[in-house]
């Protein structure tokens, strides 16, 4: 294949990176970005945007991110990129029983490409355009259909089949394009190279013209100056002191304190993993807690301290939760400047709201199916609210080391990485073989149950399933490794006396890897 947008011979990388991604072609991408002059930060930029043309399903121009960035001199930056609600969706709500779970009413404004550039902000090396143009030559010349991308393929061929911008761009014959076949798209890389030359054409341009067009057409209240005013949330991280380490998350709406609350509940002396069945009690009392509490402090009921403490109170399991299926990407990188970044971007369900803009070739998020129509919730739909959100990333810091992760997981993703993070900080054990242990996950209908049900792989230890029991919860297993517990990424550094030692991993569940690109 021919070369991609960004030169390949650019020169050797001049400082040492390690990166994690979901997808080989993101990391390749990231790559190419170090060997151009980049740092961690346009790494895991140049991964994000090759993700949203290689891994569609699960993260797009349309949809959102939630990202964490440490900098050389020790600050964590949270930026909260996600999508607001139509200034006019109180007009067509006002008739609603229940919250759409797709199409038009279900898209908030896409935040994802306002947080890239925040991300570059704070201390990219390297300017947007290369990352866009890069992606944009993946686009035209195509890329191979991978496992994960056929598996979603099946999982909504009906919604895929129904939409015309879909169905035009992954079953272009009829039927949903199937593992190694050759998947291109144009309109995408010609709006990838549109924003290359000005990223806000998104929000105040061509691109944002034709999305608006398409969501009006198909109901939807948004309007250009809905996106024209979206900006994202560039906020110090939630940061606890947890078993002698600095915990850090971002904010709500993301739901990183219910990480930090198990977390808290379940650390012991020293380095000693977590009992399992005490992570699963701390992981239900974050369920109420999330369910009670979590929501967008703008617009009024989010109590952060409630979620630390897992304080759900008697109001707990009053408010039914809407599906969250997960789909979503994390990158990670860091460097040997001491820049770390921990990213992760959505369209919430797979392929979103089941809507593809022709114009744009961009796939629309159904983030706005997280919001509740009950007027006593924190997560209650209101103009220009951004729905709570499961996006997860975290970045664990002490003298020794710094660990620096995030995953897919829907819902799970506290749960998911409660129950790796402590044997990620011990520098002696493997990340891959950390990874590869079997996990467990509770939810409902996001795996397909009518009641908070755990569902764990093959290989669990009997005492998790006998403590859900213990709490009344069904147990169902996975037939083997699942995409519902989880795609996690994670890069790990430490000093030592011979310098900075980087270790990165990719979950095997997912069809990405990790490096370590040396300067």
């Amino acid at each position: 294949m021919a070369r991609r947008g960004r030169d390949a011979d650019a020169g050797a990388a001049t400082m040492t990176v390690a990166l994690a991604a979901p997808h080989q072609e993101a990391v390749r991408a990231g790559e190419r970005a170090v060997a151009a002059g980049g740092n961690a930060l346009d790494a895991a930029l140049a991964a994000a945007c090759t993700l949203t043309v290689v891994y569609p399903h699960q993260c797009a121009l349309g949809g959102d991110l939630v990202a964490l960035v440490r900098s050389p001199d020790g600050v964590t930056t949270a930026v909260v990129a996600a999508g607001t609600a139509p200034g006019d969706i109180g007009r067509l709500s006002s008739g609603w029983s229940a919250m759409p779970r797709a199409g038009a009413h279900s898209v908030t404004v896409p935040g994802l490409v306002a947080g890239w550039r925040e991300l570059a902000r704070l201390g990219a090396a390297l300017p947007l355009d290369g990352m866009f143009r890069d992606a944009a030559a993946v686009a035209e010349e195509g890329t191979r259909v991978s496992a994960g991308l056929e598996r979603a393929l099946d999982s909504r061929r009906e919604a895929v089949l129904a939409d015309p911008g879909l169905r035009a761009v992954f079953a272009p014959e009829g039927a949903p394009l199937r593992q190694g076949a050759l998947l291109r798209q144009p309109a995408l890389a010609a709006t990838l190279r549109r924003l290359a030359v000005d990223p806000r054409d998104l929000y105040a341009g061509e691109t944002a013209q034709s999305i608006v067009g398409t969501l009006r057409a198909h109901g939807g209240a948004h309007t250009l100056a809905d996106f024209a005013g979206y900006q994202p949330e560039t906020v110090p991280a939630v940061t606890r002191e947890i078993g002698g380490r600095a915990w850090s998350v971002a904010p709500p709406p993301s739901v990183g304190a219910i990480l930090l609350g198990v977390v808290q509940a379940v650390a012991g002396p020293g380095d000693v993993e977590p009992d399992p069945t005490r992570v699963l009690d701390a992981s239900l009392a974050g369920v109420a807690a999330r369910t009670v509490y979590l929501g967008d402090p703008r617009s009024g009921g989010a109590d952060l301290e409630a979620m630390l403490r897992l304080d759900a109170g008697p109001a707990a399991g009053r408010r039914p939760e809407p599906p969250a299926h997960g789909d979503t990407v994390a990158v990670v990188a860091s460097d040997d400047a001491g820049w770390r970044v921990a990213l992760v971007q959505s369209v919430f369900q797979t392929f979103g709201a089941g809507l593809l803009d022709p114009g744009t070739g961009v796939v629309l998020h159904n983030r706005g199916a997280a919001f509740s129509l009950d007027p006593a919730s924190p997560a209650r739909l209101a103009p220009g609210a951004r729905p709570p959100h499961t996006l997860c990333p975290v970045i664990v810091h002490s003298t020794e080391s710094t660990v620096v992760a995030g995953c897919q997981g829907g819902r799970a993703q506290p749960w998911i990485l409660a129950q790796l993070l402590s044997a990620m900080t011990d520098p002696a054990q493997s990340l891959d073989d950390v990874l590869a242990r079997p996990r467990w996950v509770v939810g409902d209908v996001d795996l397909g149950h009518a009641g908070l049900t755990l569902v764990a792989e093959p290989g669990v230890g009997d005492e998790v399933p006998a403590a859900a029991r213990a709490h009344g919860l069904p147990v169902a297993w996975f037939p083997a490794r699942a995409d519902s517990a989880g795609h996690v990424q994670v890069v790990r550094t430490r000093g030592e006396r011979s310098g900075v030692v980087f270790q990165a991993a990719s979950d095997p569940r997912a069809d990405g890897s990790a490096v370590v690109i040396p300067s």
